[in-house]
């Protein structure tokens, strides 16, 4: 193991210590290893690293307890990836909350192929196996990898169908890398890594799968993943945390629909009614708003011949004012989240925001999951 991965675990061990007093220590060197080798007054010069976190740094000698989590993490087959080295994930990477460290088993180029995060309830119906059996193949034909948290329930069906397609797929631990829960779950974590998918996890080995650690482990979920499809919901859970977090990562939502009376389902027609994610009715649903983020799944040969486009809609209204004008332009590029049209056109959000609903009441604009616009 790098010097650096190994100066980073140390810092995560530090009783007190979180992710972003880490990144501040980690901004202030050239290299991590330097970070042990600052001295007290060295360390509070740091803005933001105040007396008892420099203390805590300083006193700290017990690298026996990192290297008995590297021992630990090595007998179970497991290696180590820091957000500082190549091979970890970039769409995880990108988000401001993203773990330092991945305890990773399997193989770790599948955390960098273009997935989407299946999620759901832990006791589904027969509807949600059956749906979740007729998504994930198309999926995973579409050449998507499969993100999961291999608990009971959604994810452990959307892992199995997955692997019994060909497909790859990714289980996410609210564990040690050493203690795969569910224990019913074990042999399917082999089955994921025997056909070229991994299992990680942010938590040190001998770490329990403690009910706190789920919530944290949702974010990877889909802080791996272009999208969340929610296949069934009840209104609270881990799903819904799920999809609330991939929203404020800015990744698309997706929910299948159910019918009223099936309670479990509530979830997903939640997030449907408040337009906080696109009912799916089938999986071109999905790849049609993922095919912007990744490459089209269909080879050159296969593709369909060109069309000639008419004009875009805003193009055709003689009278558009300038602003308008403007925003059409910017997104005549690619859809835009409303934060960068804000900074790109220097209109405050709630004028903006009328503005994007007076094109969408035009057909020029739509409006779609996670506040991205894009033109009609």
């Amino acid at each position: 193991m790098e010097q650096r991965e190994r100066v980073i675990l140390a810092l995560t061990s530090l009783p007190g210590v979180g992710a972003q007093k880490i990144r501040l220590l980690l901004g202030a060197v050239y290299r991590p290893e330097e970070v042990f080798e600052l001295s007290y007054k060295d360390l509070t010069d740091i803005p933001g690293v105040g007396p008892h976190l420099a203390k805590t740094v300083t006193n700290f000698k017990d690298w026996s307890v990192v290297d008995k989590l590297i021992d630990q993490a090595e007998k179970s087959g497991a290696s180590l990836i820091s957000i500082e080295m190549e091979a970890y994930p970039e769409l995880l990477r990108q988000l401001p909350e993203a773990p330092l460290l991945l305890w990773v088993k399997g193989h770790a180029e599948s955390l960098k192929t273009n997935a989407i995060a299946v999620v759901g309830t832990r006791n589904p119906t027969s509807y949600g196996k059956k749906m979740t059996a007729k998504v994930v193949p198309e999926m995973v034909e579409a050449g998507l990898t499969i993100t999961s948290g291999l608990a009971y329930g959604i994810d452990t069906e959307a892992h199995r169908v997955c692997v019994d397609r060909g497909g790859t797929t990714v289980a996410v631990l609210g564990s040690g890398i050493d203690r795969v829960y569910p224990n019913s779950n074990i042999p399917l974590a082999h089955r994921i890594i025997d056909h070229g998918g991994a299992v990680i996890t942010e938590f040190p080995p001998g770490t329990k799968p403690d009910a706190g650690n789920f919530p944290v482990r949702n974010r990877v979920v889909s802080g791996l993943s272009l999208g969340t499809l929610v296949v069934e919901s009840d209104t609270e859970g881990g799903s819904m945390i799920t999809a609330g977090v991939s929203l404020d990562q800015s990744r698309e939502v997706f929910a299948i629909p159910h019918s009223l009376d099936q309670l479990k389902g509530q979830g997903g027609n939640k997030l449907i009614k408040n337009s906080q994610a696109k009912l799916v009715q089938h999986s071109s649903d999905i790849l049609t708003e993922l095919n912007r983020f990744y490459r089209d799944p269909f080879s050159e040969a296969e593709a369909p011949p060109a069309v000639q486009k008419a004009k875009p809609a805003w193009q055709e209204i003689a009278d558009l004012d300038e602003q308008s004008k403007l925003v059409c332009t910017l997104l005549s590029d690619g859809p835009l989240h409303i934060d960068t049209l804000c900074e790109q056109t220097g209109v405050p959000t709630d004028k903006l925001l009328v503005k994007l609903l007076e094109l969408e009441f035009g057909g020029c604009v739509r409006q779609n999951a996670g506040k991205y616009f894009e033109l009609m």
